[in-house]
């Protein structure tokens, strides 16, 4: 009987080791100084560790602010991909230092924004930073104050950002933003990195266009022709790919990459995790891809998305709209695409929607007055979780759109006039 007891005590002790079963969201942790997961779509966090230390380290990621500026500027019409860029004696110098990484770059040759942005992205180029940097700023110090702007309007006001490469102060010599300390390196919190990435891909979704690439051309006839490789180890081709991983940017504080926002798109719903300095990197890179692949798992394993209406089909909760002096009295409302919440997924793999809210901007008994195009938006669907984890700042919810789906013309004078007098005898005698 004894022995009996033994073996079963010993089964009960090893058998989460033999069953391979999911790790619990509350013994699951990432090696790393810091680590999050959000919803690209919400803003809803879906994991956090340590998310709040704004003390860490991001070196190359910095470059999805300088990013995020680029796209801002060519957007605004101030820069053109096409734009020739001159390449400073700063950002040369930079192409010579061993070790930074970089692209090699022909001493008094001007590159395009669009091979700088993608030498930014792919190789994470430190001299293609100051190169952008430069051309919007007009010095990078100038440029660094746009970028503490930015963060400042998306809520952020913890980070020490110093320069646009994220390079340490140490490596610039006399480049470095004025009065800053020789020491300092550029910090953020995971939340904070989070932020940055929620809203560069909200605002330039074409971004993973590029972030997707393995390799790219680079100054194809100029004299600085080379192709450039991406150092996201998750892309197709390297030992630690997973399908469905477009983005983002890798960041290294030492020798060896240690710090990784990633996004990636699996059955339909898109996440962003942030990795933050990495613990112990290994000499091959890997640690913060393996660390990535583990958080993902570990996400997708919890949570889900939602179906609750479909684009084109009536929704339930706000089938449709009033319409005033038109030739219909109501018209139909649709989603304008799927609505889909992020949800906590069951124990039976199926969507837990209890601490689902899903309210409309408008009453039931609210109207318009005709004419209605079809696809105008009418109603605005917002859906959101409460829990513990809640929401990035900045974000508290998912919106989706109900449009109308037919147009409503206007109805004659006549019965226009009848409408409105017929309102009047209603509600004045």
């Amino acid at each position: 009987m004894k022995k009996i007891l033994i073996s079963l005590f010993s089964l009960c002790l090893f058998a989460p080791f033999f069953l391979g079963g999911a790790v619990s969201a509350d013994s699951f942790s990432i090696a790393a100084k810091s680590a999050i997961a959000i919803d690209a779509a919400s803003g809803k966090i879906l994991y956090a560790q340590n998310e709040k230390d704004s003390s860490t380290q991001i070196a190359s990621i910095t470059k999805l602010i300088t990013a995020y500026l680029v796209y801002k500027n060519v957007a605004e019409g101030k820069l053109s991909w096409e734009t020739k860029v001159p390449i400073s004696n700063y950002a040369y110098e930079l192409t010579q230092n061993t070790a930074a990484s970089n692209v090699a770059m022909t001493k008094g040759e001007k590159i395009s924004v669009k091979d700088l942005m993608n030498a930014l992205m792919l190789p994470s180029a430190n001299s293609a930073a100051v190169a952008l940097a430069e051309q919007i700023g007009g010095t990078e110090p100038q440029f660094v104050n746009l970028m503490r702007a930015q963060l400042k309007q998306w809520g952020i006001s913890d980070a020490q950002i110093f320069n646009a490469s994220g390079l340490p102060n140490s490596v610039l010599g006399k480049n470095i933003y004025p009065n800053s300390q020789v020491d300092a390196s550029n910090t953020m919190s995971a939340e904070d990195v989070a932020i940055v990435s929620y809203h560069l891909l909200k605002d330039y979704p074409q971004i993973l266009e590029i972030s997707k690439q393995t390799t790219l051309p680079f100054d194809e006839k100029g004299a600085s022709k080379t192709t450039l490789k991406t150092t996201n180890q998750m892309l197709k081709g390297f030992p630690q790919f997973r399908s469905g991983v477009d983005g983002l940017k890798t960041g290294s504080t030492g020798y060896q990459i240690n710090c990784f926002a990633a996004t990636t798109l699996q059955n339909n719903f898109r996440i962003i995790t942030v990795i933050l300095e990495a613990n112990q990197p290994a000499d091959d890179n890997s640690t913060p891809f393996n660390l990535t692949n583990q958080l993902m798992n570990q996400v997708y394993g919890n949570w889900m998305i939602d179906s609750i209406a479909k684009k084109g089909k009536t929704f339930a909760k706000f089938p449709s709209f009033s319409v005033v002096d038109g030739k219909s009295k109501t018209v139909k409302l649709v989603p304008q695409e799927d609505i889909i919440p992020v949800v906590p997924r069951a124990a039976d793999g199926t969507p837990d929607s209890k601490t689902l809210s899903v309210t409309t901007d408008k009453k039931r008994s609210a109207s318009i007055e005709a004419a209605v195009k079809k696809g105008q938006v009418l109603v605005a669907v917002h859906t959101s979780v409460k829990d513990a984890l809640g929401y990035i700042p900045g974000a508290s919810k998912a919106e989706f759109n109900l449009v109308a789906d037919k147009t409503v013309e206007r109805a004659v004078l006549p019965v226009v006039l009848w409408n409105h007098f017929v309102k009047f005898v209603n509600e004045k005698l």
